[in-house]
């Protein structure tokens, strides 16, 4: 269901995948990198006042949240601590042709370092980003292995498309792997979103969306 993609060009100029199997893209075809900065890097990391963070990012897709991320922190001297989980890597092949490094002027060698370390595998990409991937169905991820983690990047496939993903349960996992004052950012608004992550004991807080959609969610650990 999850191995039919095809490269779609944005209206900001970059690239999403379309997954026809599941009837979704990756990001917003109202602009990839555009609906990332908003929800991920504006609405989360820069609101982390921490010199070390650890961030959690459900869904690695096209890597961009991650290379925007490494982007942000080369910027503001912050060291991070970047764990993310993905069930269905895209392949190399359809990772070269994505054109983020160009839009972005960064290095396509560093981009392409992301993706082509193994999975499982932990690496210092650069002196301040540590990048950790498992490839792992959220629904059996073990989150043992995880703590004080200060940012969540929930980029799942949409709650319409796969709705085991946002459940109280869920998010019961990752609240508890949390730091206290711990933020989680995700694109999605959805009601049952909002009732499950405040079902946990998140403070949810809804904010203004990226260009095609009203509203985003932040939620923090109180």
């Amino acid at each position: 269901m999850l191995s039919e993609n095809k490269l779609i060009l944005t209206t900001d100029g970059s690239h999403t995948v379309l997954n026809s199997g599941i009837g979704e893209t990756y990001h917003s075809e109202n602009g990839a990198i555009n609906e990332s900065l908003h929800v991920f890097i504006q609405n989360g990391l820069s609101l982390i006042n921490k010199t070390e963070i650890n961030i959690l990012e459900i869904g690695f897709g096209t890597g961009l949240n991650a290379l925007l991320t490494y982007q942000f922190a080369a910027a503001n001297n912050k060291n991070i601590n970047y764990f993310t989980l993905e069930k269905f890597p895209l392949k190399k092949g359809l990772v070269k042709q994505l054109n983020y490094t160009e839009k972005l002027s960064v290095d396509n060698e560093f981009f392409l370092k992301l993706h082509d370390l193994g999975w499982d595998n932990e690496s210092n990409i650069s002196p301040n980003f540590r990048l950790i991937k498992r490839k792992s169905d959220l629904l059996d991820y073990n989150f043992n292995e995880l703590k004080n983690i200060d940012l969540v990047f929930f980029d799942a496939f949409s709650p319409s498309k796969q709705p085991e993903l946002w459940t109280k349960n869920i998010f019961d996992k990752i609240y508890n792997a949390m730091s206290v004052s711990g933020l989680l950012s995700t694109y999605s608004s959805a009601g049952v979103v909002k009732r499950a992550l405040r079902e946990v004991g998140f403070k949810v807080k809804r904010k203004p969306g990226p260009k095609g959609k009203f509203h985003m969610l932040n939620a923090t650990k109180e």
